[in-house]
């Protein structure tokens, strides 16, 4: 028969009776006739690891493949990695997965084995801490095991994707309730009172809805203050230990916003305090040309940004919520500050403006409105001296 590389090889079927190996016979060759047959299969570890070096790394975004190679490391090879890539079957991935939703992830990876002798506390001592894995990590896994059986049913190495055949239920997202509008004003009021250093970076996410990479990765060569707009393009990543500055995963992620006029004030107020860092540090300057840096001019670690953003929440006494669900409260803002909802559209990337006006349609309270417009001013003036 033909294999996948264009030559033609011989395979061959094994069976403890003639009956057995006649019906093998009689399936591969029906696998011939439809096209090329692998006549070798390496084991399924051996092949994922062929697949994110040759498939996922050079084409997908690195977070992506960082976290595809997460679920194979931990998920996927310990328990399936030994098996013939040609010999999964449907039943081997369902218990599989029946194993993951059953088993003590920190007993199946090592964790607690993996501490110091002192730090063991629970599995390593004989005390199971019952680490079972949600139900969207086991979909997750499977996900993953699936995209990496497609492509083998591409490049004709499998006939079929016995992972597809299964059906694995879709949890719901666990929905976080975004701030309102007064919770975001009183907010960055505390902010500014308090002279945060990062309180223009809080006032990107909440004013323009900007990811929290994005933010991190804004370049000033992208900022035009005089006709106040900003171009999204880059951002910076903590992907496999490397701090990366890189553009944004999708054309769709572009964009060029208009900004409004309490983002200019703080990016002008942002401009000035980083004049002064760099003067202050001399030699020690990085010029990386990047809007939000620490005191020596290099990029803000991700986590410590969440870090930051945790503790501003508590001292402005307001409710915890993650990074990422800022960007849901900036469209609350943006009513609430009386941004033209065209303009509030492009802000927000909507393609369609009813979506937009079907934010504008909760319109916020008169106080927490006038408010806004108070912190809004309040900007337009210098801080005080402390």
């Amino acid at each position: 028969m033909t294999t996948p590389a264009g030559e033609r090889k011989r395979k061959y079927v094994y069976g403890k009776t003639r009956e057995i190996v006649h019906d093998k016979y009689v399936k591969l060759l029906g696998s011939a006739k439809l096209g090329p047959v692998a006549t070798s299969s390496p084991t399924l570890a051996g092949y994922l690891a062929y697949w994110l070096r040759e498939v996922v790394d050079p084409n997908l975004a690195p977070a992506t493949a960082a976290n595809y190679d997460m679920f194979v490391r931990l998920y996927i090879a310990p328990e399936l990695g030994k098996k013939r890539l040609d010999k999964l079957t449907v039943q081997d991935v369902r218990t599989w997965l029946n194993g993951l939703r059953d088993r003590c992830q920190c007993c199946a990876q090592g964790k607690d084995e993996r501490r110091s002798k002192d730090e063991r506390r629970c599995c390593a001592i004989g005390d199971c801490c019952e680490q079972h894995a949600s139900d969207r990590t086991v979909r997750d896994a499977w996900t993953v095991l699936r995209a990496a059986l497609n492509n083998a049913v591409r490049e004709e190495i499998l006939p079929r994707n016995v992972a597809a055949l299964l059906r694995v239920p879709k949890p719901r997202r666990r929905k976080v309730k975004p701030w309102t509008a007064d919770e975001a004003r009183r907010f960055l009021e505390a902010a500014r009172q308090r002279r945060d250093p990062l309180y223009p970076a809080y006032v990107m996410i909440l004013g323009l809805g900007l990811r929290r990479g994005e933010m991190l990765g804004l370049r000033w060569e992208d900022v035009d203050l005089h006709r106040a707009e900003l171009t999204v393009g880059w951002q910076i990543q903590r992907i496999r230990g490397r701090l990366l500055h890189r553009e944004t995963k999708t054309e769709s992620s572009d964009a060029v916003l208009p900004l409004p006029d309490i983002c200019v004030t703080a990016l002008v107020e942002r401009d000035k305090e980083q004049a002064a860092a760099r003067k202050a540090a001399g030699h020690e300057w990085a010029e990386l040309g990047l809007v939000f840096t620490t005191r020596t001019g290099r990029p803000i670690e991700p986590r410590n940004f969440n870090r930051s953003f945790t503790t501003a929440c508590r001292k402005a006494g307001v409710r915890l919520i993650p990074v990422h669900a800022t960007r849901k409260t900036c469209a609350s803002l943006l009513v609430a500050m009386d941004v033209h909802p065209r303009v509030a559209m492009q802000i927000l990337r909507h393609s369609q403006i009813s979506v937009t006006m079907n934010v504008y349609s909760e319109v916020s309270s008169d106080a927490t409105r006038k408010a806004l417009k108070r912190l809004g001013k309040s900007l337009d003036s210098p801080r005080e001296e402390s």
